[in-house]
């Protein structure tokens, strides 16, 4: 009698296939608290001790309400931009076969190996009212470098691999007989994207977005050198952190960072709700 027990909790503990699980969970969670919870602890502890008053006071300084406007504004339009032609690009590496496929889908990634300062100094030189792609675009009235449009151009060059590499393998998925059937019972191309193929995607292009638009918000080596860095005109929140931090004006400096956690973490959650809410509608 004393068997039965013991065997019903055999049969209903079913062995892990991979072992180590207690071991790997307790590695995660330290993981996480040392790396991301205690940095993030700290700077909301030490914006805490600032007080109200003196917190309000930095939080709605003009310079710096606008350095978080265009910090936020412009990787909002980037990572907009990027959802367009990063899943344009992704489309076009996926579905056709033309020479030099392989080395631009390699040139996706060259973003990321290439040092962001690198990247910066390259699109100054590029855009530069003297620089090849700036002088055109100065005869036609367009500024780009030393302006925020300087600044989206940056975060777009940085921003589209994330794009591109989370919805080219949700398309790769897609069989082409889906849009063929779709084709065949009289469906258009723009109803076989947007019935047929974008319900699919939706939840990928999001993800894309908030990477995107993540790595826009918190980028500094790309964008100090195109941006010119004008108060209240071109200058970005991070270095308007390392500006304070180089005052010497620490409770400035972590005042303003911990409003640039505030707003990322409200932003990806909404991005996440609506990441939810796709997959739910469309999965």
């Amino acid at each position: 009698m004393s068997m039965v027990p013991a065997m019903a909790g055999a049969r209903f503990r079913q062995p892990s296939v991979i072992p180590g699980f207690g071991l790997t969970l307790g590695f995660t969670l330290v993981y996480l608290v040392l790396i991301i919870l205690v940095p993030l602890s700290g700077l909301v502890w030490r914006s805490a001790a600032l007080g109200w008053a003196d917190f309000w006071k930095i939080a709605t300084d003009i310079r710096t309400l606008k350095a978080l406007e265009i910090s936020f504004g412009t990787a909002l339009i980037a990572a907009a931009v990027n959802v367009v032609f990063g899943t344009i690009v992704a489309w076009v590496l996926v579905r056709y076969d033309f020479y030099g496929r392989r080395i631009v889908d390699a040139m996706v990634d060259l973003p990321f190996a290439l040092p962001t300062a690198v990247a910066g100094i390259a699109l100054t030189t590029l855009y530069a009212p003297n620089g090849w792609l700036g002088k055109p675009l100065a005869a036609l009235g367009v500024k780009v470098a030393y302006t925020p449009l300087g600044i989206v151009v940056a975060l777009v060059f940085v921003g589209l691999p994330f794009v591109v590499r989370t919805v080219q393998p949700i398309i790769e998925e897609i069989d082409r007989e889906v849009e063929e059937a779709a084709a065949t019972l009289g469906a258009g191309r723009f109803q076989t994207i947007t019935r047929v193929l974008f319900p699919g995607l939706a939840p990928a292009i999001l993800t894309g977005f908030a990477l995107a638009f993540a790595r826009g918000v918190g980028e500094y080596g790309s964008v100090i050198f195109i941006a010119g860095n004008l108060p209240k005109i071109s200058e970005i929140a991070p270095l308007l952190i390392i500006i304070r931090l180089e005052e010497y004006n620490y409770a400035a400096a972590t005042g303003i960072a911990a409003i640039m956690l505030a707003l990322s973490f409200v932003m990806l959650l909404v991005i996440n709700l609506l990441q939810a809410w796709s997959r739910k509608r469309y999965g």
